[in-house]
Parts: C-alpha cells; sequence; structure tokens
C-alpha cells in the first residue's frame, strides 16, 4: 500500500486490531480530529507513548500503531465527548509533522494483512480463555461470532488486549507479523495469570 497521512492520537495504551477503545474527548485539538474523522469516515492512529503525556507537547511515541475507528459518540456525564473506537489496520510511522493547534499528523506506511490461520490444537486454551472473556464483554465487540475464536490472530490479538500486561509488552505482541508466534507467547506469559 501507499504511504498515506493520518492523525495521530498517542496515548498510554495499546489498540490492537479488532480491539475496543473508549475515550474521554476534551483537548480542542483532539475535537477538531474527531469531527474531522466523522466528517470523512476515516480514522485516526494510536501509539504508545514511550514518555510524555497524552495532553501537552507532542510525547515520544512508538513507530508502529494501529488505525482507529469511531463506532459511537455519546456525552459523558462530566459533559465531555466519549467516543468509543474500534481497532482496524497496522501501520508503521515514516514522519510526522504538527499542526497549528498541536495535532499531530503522520505519514504511514501500512502493514500488509496476515494470512488468516486456524488456531492449532495445542493453542485451544487460549481460544476457550478468549470465549470465557466474550461470555461477559461480547457487547464491545460487535463483530464477534463463535467462528472469531478458530481465528489464530483475533484471539492473539483478544488476550494481548484483556489479559493485565505492561504496555511494552502489548506493543512487542502487536508487533509480532505471525499469529502463531503471538500464542506461543501468550502460553509462554500464561502462567503468570494462574
Amino acid at each position: 500500500m501507499n504511504p498515506s497521512e493520518i492523525p495521530l492520537f498517542p496515548l498510554n495504551t495499546v489498540l490492537v486490531p479488532g480491539g475496543f477503545l473508549p475515550l474521554r474527548i476534551f483537548e480542542p485539538r483532539y475535537l477538531d480530529m474527531v469531527r474531522e474523522c466523522a466528517r470523512n469516515d476515516n480514522g485516526f492512529g494510536v501509539c504508545l507513548i514511550l514518555s510524555g503525556g497524552e495532553s501537552g507537547s507532542p510525547p515520544e511515541h512508538v513507530a508502529t500503531g494501529t488505525l482507529a475507528r469511531i463506532r459511537d459518540f455519546h456525552t459523558l456525564e462530566d459533559g465531555l465527548l466519549g467516543i468509543t473506537a474500534e481497532g482496524g489496520e497496522l501501520f508503521r510511522i515514516e514522519s510526522t509533522r504538527s499542526r497549528d493547534n498541536g495535532l499531530l499528523l503522520a505519514t504511514v506506511q501500512w502493514e500488509t494483512p496476515v494470512e488468516q490461520a486456524e488456531v492449532p490444537t495445542h493453542y485451544l486454551l487460549l481460544a476457550n480463555i478468549v470465549a470465557k472473556f466474550m461470555e461477559k464483554l461480547s457487547a464491545n465487540y460487535p463483530s464477534f461470532h463463535s467462528q472469531s475464536l478458530e481465528d489464530a490472530a483475533w484471539v492473539g490479538f483478544r488476550l494481548v488486549e484483556l489479559l493485565p500486561l505492561r504496555n511494552l509488552e502489548r506493543q512487542a505482541l502487536l508487533e509480532l507479523r505471525d499469529p502463531l508466534d503471538r500464542l506461543q507467547r501468550l502460553v509462554e506469559i500464561l502462567p503468570r495469570f494462574q
């Protein structure tokens, strides 16, 4: 795919493809970004902050992120704008520039989508764990269906998102290109949570 320019929203979280991301929007630059994304039916890039904060001057961030597509808008109890976004395609940042209002724009190269792979038998425990999560959280994943539990990438990304991992660990798992490698790493991590 050719490089594209997208607005960037560095956060203290890692968004994975298919992931659920609720946000409170209050800074003018991000209110403008949300309006623009909604008007043009575009997404914005989410990437993990390495140092600095989510508000104020641009932080240092990782180079690999995920496109977020806005699914829903609502007004929060405190009167701020709430949005729910869903993770889409992965990208690698080639360069960034800042608008006058402080919004970062990134020229990104889109990652080639990974071939779908079935969850091998020896990783079915991971699919069963995700099935338990979905019993409670399926409302956050409107495209979820039972066949999703057979997709190695989908299962791996749900565990990266839902297990209590450190953000740098999540980021490393996000950047793995082979979904079976991701499942293997998750199997190795799992005993930590038992």
